[in-house]
């Protein structure tokens, strides 16, 4: 179990910790000098049994008002509160913003020490117990014991009690969940002679052992644990619920700071927005203009954002999107405080929702919705209303980063389906597949209604029309369960349905086998059709509907009105494109047209054309590369798997 004290500067805090532990937590040659704490101080009570989990930690704070930001880098993952409230001072400042912060980070477990009560009559100790029972009153602490104490004495009744309900309570925690992302606050990093780099901090999550590798963010450099101590002994593993200190290999000390974290890789998110539920404190209405700035204190982390309102706030209460200047690494669950622009005053805390927030739509009402299923989810509900209340799905890794830790797939409700393979895989509502399918369907056949001549939709272009929001991994998979239940069928590039045909004639076939060789001949410079139609003795109407015909084949490609290129003449534009984009990173038409020895006109429109198809994308004065074409280099038309259209 890990504690943290709270209260008003010289109340007596480390002088408890170093009767309860022996141990002084003012490390600091100035702290010792001042007789005041400034950084954050560590120490371990054992209960005098083996191993780390009859070790209780403490995390000892500052009580200066300038230094409140330590202090909530402290309380940051503590599990038990110790307020110390010196009987002859009583309820100070301090020590109401120490309970206002306790109180937002949703610590419902703690005592109360009373010190000093050596030094006043027993009538002051009860006026400070009713000072102390009325601040707690509204908070998750009013049922907090206290303990009138003299914070000195080894042997004093008052400390000897406090020395045995914190062991009953560290005793008495509640087991936390065991399958979590491991997550790790750092709040101090320093390098050892021999070992290297070693960072310290508080378990948020899971479990951690020696040889594991783990990310560290915001740098997202991959680490491993060489060794660790866990609650100041050396130990194979750890978990939540303990002070842990990690020796790391694969970063230097440089490259980390307090307000950082080692993560398991799928909880290492990373984003300059994010979603919370705000609650401020007793006095401050959050009636702020949208792009107020604040202080957020979150983890060990202290960083500048902006308020903006997702909607509005009542009693004090509201959902806000924070918006940072640099990224910042949170979870769903995690909890924060927030202080004024000064950072002079704390105005509010309270949960993050969704550390991926986006930045367009983030008041509509879908987004709303979603933000309600996941604070159902946060109040033990489950996940059936996020997955309901996402139209496209989710993705069940992210899920899991919501979740915080792995989903079991087979115990889903049996209304969510489960699409696709591997960590991208689909969790879609029942109601939801329906709805997305008629969709999907609907385009097609209206599609084949207005061209029957055409054999159908490119996979990225269906997207384009039928669910442009979805992400190429939702939407393969997606195609694919849709071709898996025979709603779409597949020739080539083309998505169809399966009652889709295109059948030439005989006299078109013959005329087709005539025409495709002057086609493949010609190569980037093919005849027109009113010449093809000289040439063949054919009307140009017969010629222009053969290769129609052919093209939605995939034998030939219309790249503007009656001009026809073989399909082995487009695969090798295709190709070119290609190794213009991977060498420039875009294209533009003049490199193009040097590259095939073309007219600028006669490039402009070869490149309109695969702007048309979906292998490319004009931004600009460039075209670049779509991911999600059925455009296959090499392979030229494919169906997304690399198959030829033939």
């Amino acid at each position: 179990m890990i504690v943290g004290t709270a209260g008003h500067i010289d109340h007596g805090k480390s002088t408890l910790v170093r009767t309860l532990t022996g141990v002084d937590p003012d490390r600091l040659r100035e702290e010792k000098e001042r007789g005041i704490s400034i950084e954050l101080g560590y120490a371990y009570l054992p209960l005098g049994t083996d191993g780390v989990d009859s070790v209780v930690g403490f995390v000892d704070v500052p009580g200066h008002e300038r230094l409140v930001h330590t202090m909530v880098a402290g309380a940051s993952g503590i599990e038990f509160a110790l307020l110390v409230v010196a009987a002859d001072d009583g309820v100070m400042p301090q020590t109401r913003e120490h309970v206002a912060i306790l109180d937002l980070l949703g610590i419902d477990r703690g005592a109360v020490a009373i010190a000093k009560a050596d030094r006043v009559d027993p009538a002051r100790v009860d006026q400070v117990r009713s000072e102390i029972a009325a601040l707690l009153a509204p908070t998750a602490l009013h049922d907090a014991p206290m303990f009138p104490l003299d914070a000195r004495d080894v042997g004093d009744a008052g400390v000897r009690s406090l020395h045995d309900h914190l062991a009953q309570a560290a005793l008495s925690r509640r087991a936390p969940r065991s399958d979590a992302f491991f997550r790790l606050a750092i709040d101090r990093v320093f390098s050892l002679a021999g070992h290297g780099t070693i960072v310290t901090g508080t378990v948020h999550g899971g479990e951690v052992s020696v040889s594991d590798t783990l990310v560290a963010m915001p740098v997202g450099v991959a680490v491993r644990v060489r060794g660790l101590h866990a609650q100041n002994r050396e130990a194979n593993s750890a978990g939540v619920g303990q002070r842990c200190a990690l020796n790391i290999t694969g970063i230097e000390k440089s490259a980390l700071a307090r307000g950082d974290w080692i993560v398991d890789a799928r909880a290492a998110s990373l984003s300059t927005r994010i979603d919370v539920r705000l609650r401020c404190v007793a006095g401050v209405r959050g009636d702020w203009a949208d792009w107020t700035p604040v202080h957020v204190h979150l983890g060990t982390a202290h960083r500048l954002a902006h308020v903006v309102w997702l909607d509005h706030a009542r009693d004090g209460e509201g959902r806000v999107q924070f918006v940072f200047d640099v990224p910042v690494c949170a979870c769903t669950g995690d909890r924060f405080i927030i202080r004024d622009a000064q950072a002079r005053a704390t105005i509010g805390g309270g949960i993050v929702l969704d550390a991926q927030a986006p930045a367009r739509r983030r008041r509509s009402a879908a987004r709303l919705a979603e933000l309600d299923a996941i604070e159902c989810m946060l109040r033990g509900e489950g996940i059936e209303s996020l997955v309901r209340a996402a139209p496209f799905g989710s993705r069940i890794d992210d899920l899991e980063r919501r979740m915080g830790g792995p989903l079991e797939v087979a115990r889903l409700p049996a209304r969510v389906r489960v699409l696709g393979h591997g960590p991208q895989r689909l969790a879609i509502d029942d109601g939801r597949w329906q709805e997305l399918r008629t969709a999907i369907v609907g385009v097609l056949e209206r599609h084949h209604a207005a061209a029957p001549d055409e054999p159908g939709l490119d996979r990225g272009r269906l997207r384009r029309m039928a669910a442009p929001a979805l992400a190429d991994g939702a939407w393969r998979a997606i195609v694919d369960e849709l071709v898996r239940e025979r709603s779409l069928a597949v020739r080539g590039p083309w998505l169809h349905r399966p009652g889709h045909r295109i059948e030439p004639t005989e006299a078109e076939h013959a005329l087709a086998a005539r025409i495709a060789p002057v086609l493949a001949a010609a190569r980037f410079e093919p005849p027109w059709v009113r010449e093809l139609a000289v040439q063949f003795g054919s009307s140009e109407e017969d010629v222009r509907k053969t290769l129609l015909k052919a093209a939605a084949l995939g034998h030939c490609h219309q790249v503007v009105h009656d001009l026809f290129f073989a399909d082995a003449t487009m695969r090798e534009l295709a190709d070119v494109l290609r190794a213009i984009a991977e060498r420039d990173g875009a294209i533009v038409a003049a490199t193009f047209r040097d590259a095939i020895g073309l007219g600028r006109k006669r490039a402009v429109q070869i490149l309109e054309f695969f702007d048309r198809v979906g292998y490319t994308r004009r931004v600009r004065d460039m075209h670049v590369l779509r991911t999600d074409s059925g455009w296959q280099a090499g392979g030229g038309v494919g169906d997304g798997e690399g198959t030829r259209i033939r």
